[in-house]
Formats: structure tokens, C-alpha cells, sequence
């Protein structure tokens, strides 16, 4: 199968894997975060051997895009590890690994976030669906504005999971609709410290000049984790090229390399980094990189712990091997999900926030 994805792929094959956190505690983590954000320490090791005995080489974006581009070659299959949003598990527990192994990464950061006490919206509605749910608490009962409805009633009546409705509904509202919708939640269970989640720290600009100077690359990853297809002209250009600004003021060295939020983009978006100097973009497409292909659409592979747990509930050395080879994807066993949008028209998303706005103040069904 491996020698037929080559094939396919144009002679080698350029595998892009993605983590969002490596945790010490795996356990105890899954209790408190979302699931698939998550790989434990111990695991996130073995997926690097498993990659090498698996015939990869570890490199950089860059080298993988010079690959693709013809301008390098390779006598061996390549593999790019990255990881998304600058979480502070993966200065504690990757970086450490990566550094003793030889493995070079890239992390993606949304800078507003960076060297702040700030969780991603992300997390903070999981956090607050999550108190929701234990305290019982019924939509039908409360003056939620609509979009927190949206996203709590599936939950409580238990139609779908945390993780799966906070999936659905980020892909389909803007960030500031997010906030607002924190912003409710938190106001209907009353306030207080608790509502604020511990856990999904960011690293600070020390972490990350730390890291830069053993060898680890820095890419954009908008300012506040915007999902960009959902934003205005104005906000795209404004989110990547602040973005780039920051991290070369803190790094002092050259970003050129990006990841959509959600794994989102449209053609506009991609003018705009070709704009502001960047030369890839990485999606969440599970579907093979060839060589020739767009550098601002690279196929992503994103991991977390439960890809790798056999049937008979712990690590499987087999599984492991067949999700980095794309067994399944060659079986036609996966339905990988596209990242191509169609962008929002400027017009579009002032009238979704004034549509937001106004359900919010309750004129509006």
C-alpha cells in the first residue's frame, strides 16, 4: 500500500502530521478538554518511531514544498511534523522529545494569544457547555440568545456530543459571534473564576525564542484563531499579515508559512498570503500531498491519541503504522473532509453580525 500511495503521489511520498496538544496526564486531561486536541506524551513518541520505521524522513515545510516544487530531491519518503495554536503542553512535554530525537517541527500561532493568561474560544465553550451540562441546565428555561442555543440544546438533549456540536457550530459562526456567545453562557451561569478553564495554557514569546533557537520553526496562524472564510476582506488581510508581523518582531526571523483555522481557505485568502510573502499554507484535507501540487492547500493528517488505541483498548504498534501509511485512505475506508470554502462576501458577514446582534437583543427569530 505504501509503494502504491508513492506511486500515486508522483515518486515520494510527503506525509504532513498534526497535533494541537501533548499532554503528560492523558487520563486525568480527557476529563476536563476536548478529546481530539489531545495526544499523551508517551504515545506522541511513538508515532515519531513508528513514522521512521516506516521509511520517513523528519524535515522542515520547507524542504517539503521545495520536494513538491521539483527544486529538491529526496531519496526517501518525507514527514513534517507541525502543531497548531502554540499550546504551553507542547513547550512542557514535545519540545523536550523532539529536541532529544532530532526532529525538527513547525508550530503555528495565533499570536494575540501568545504570552497572555487568554484560552481559545474554543476551549472556553467547551468549558462552559460542559459546567452547563453538569448543572443541568435547560435551554428552554433560560433568555439565551439564539447561536447559544444553537450550540447547547443538541448537547443537553444528548443529540450530539460536546466535541461534535462545537465542531458544527465554529464551522459555521464567526469569531465574533463566538465571544457573544461566551460572553451569554457566562452570564447565565452566574460568573465566577471556574467558568474560565486551567487547562489549555499558551506558551509565552520566551517559549517560543527558546524553541527558535534549538532549531524549531514559526508559522502564522491568524491573531485571534479566526476562521477566515467567515470573515470580511478587511479581517483576513488584517489577521495573516499581523500575525506574520509579530512573530518576526519577537523571533527576529522571517515567517512565510501558514495554517487555516479549521483547515479553511478560499482563493481569496491564498492571494493574500501570496501578497504578504508566504510560500504554503497547510489544510486539515486527509488526502496525500503529490508532488506538483499547490503549496497553499497541503494535506494534513491530524492525530490524536485514540487513532492509535487497538481493539483491545491500549497502544497498537499495527494501527499506528496504517494510519501514517493511509491504509485506510487507500482502502476507501475514510472520508476525508475538504478545506475549500466559498468566502463570505464583506456585504455577507455584516448582515450575519447584524442578524447576530439582533437575535442577541432578542428582535429577531
Amino acid at each position: 500500500m505504501a509503494a502504491y500511495r508513492r506511486g500515486q503521489s508522483g515518486g515520494r511520498r510527503i506525509l504532513i502530521v498534526s497535533y494541537h496538544r501533548v499532554v503528560g496526564d492523558f487520563t486525568g486531561e480527557l476529563q476536563r478538554s476536548i478529546p481530539g486536541l489531545l495526544i499523551s506524551q508517551e504515545t506522541f513518541r511513538r508515532h515519531l518511531e513508528e513514522a521512521a520505521n516506516a521509511g520517513y524522513e523528519f524535515a522542515s515545510i520547507g524542504d517539503a514544498v521545495d520536494v513538491m516544487a521539483g527544486r529538491r530531491a529526496t531519496k526517501r519518503d518525507l514527514c513534517v511534523v507541525t502543531f497548531d495554536d502554540g499550546y504551553r503542553d507542547v513547550y512542557r512535554y514535545a519540545y523536550p522529545l523532539l529536541k532529544q530525537m532530532g526532529v525538527p517541527a513547525i508550530i503555528y500561532l495565533p499570536t494575540a494569544f501568545i504570552g497572555t493568561s487568554r484560552r481559545f474560544n474554543h476551549d472556553r465553550l467547551f468549558h462552559l457547555v460542559r459546567h452547563a451540562k453538569q448543572r443541568r441546565l435547560k435551554p428552554y428555561f433560560t433568555t439565551l440568545p439564539a447561536p447559544a442555543m444553537e450550540l447547547i440544546e443538541p448537547v443537553l438533549s444528548e443529540r450530539k456530543t460536546l466535541s461534535a456540536a462545537l465542531d458544527d457550530f465554529i464551522g459555521e459562526h464567526s469569531a465574533s459571534v463566538l465571544v457573544e456567545v461566551i460572553d451569554a453562557l457566562e452570564q447565565e451561569l452566574g460568573g465566577g473564576s471556574e467558568l474560565m478553564p486551567e487547562q489549555g495554557d499558551v506558551m509565552d514569546w520566551d517559549d517560543v525564542r527558546r524553541m527558535a533557537r534549538d532549531g524549531f520553526e514559526f508559522g502564522a496562524h491568524t491573531l485571534g484563531h479566526t476562521v477566515l472564510t467567515l470573515e470580511p476582506p478587511d479581517v483576513v488581510e488584517r489577521e495573516i499579515l499581523e500575525s506574520k508581523l509579530a512573530i518576526e518582531r519577537e523571533v527576529k526571523s522571517s515567517v512565510r508559512d501558514f495554517a487555516y483555522c479549521n483547515g479553511w481557505y478560499s482563493d481569496e485568502i491564498i492571494r493574500v498570503l501570496m501578497k504578504h510573502g508566504f510560500r504554503s499554507g497547510v489544510t486539515t484535507e486527509d488526502v496525500p500531498n503529490r508532488i506538483g501540487g499547490d503549496p497553499f492547500t497541503l494535506k494534513r493528517k491530524v492525530l490524536w491519541e485514540n487513532f492509535s488505541i487497538g481493539m483491545l483498548g491500549d497502544y497498537s504498534a499495527a494501527l499506528t503504522g496504517c494510519q501514517l501509511d493511509d491504509c485506510f485512505g487507500v482502502l476507501g475506508m475514510s472520508s476525508p473532509v475538504m478545506g475549500r470554502r466559498p468566502h463570505l462576501s464583506a456585504t455577507e458577514a455584516a448582515n450575519r453580525v447584524l442578524i447576530c446582534e439582533r437575535l442577541a437583543r432578542g428582535e429577531a427569530t
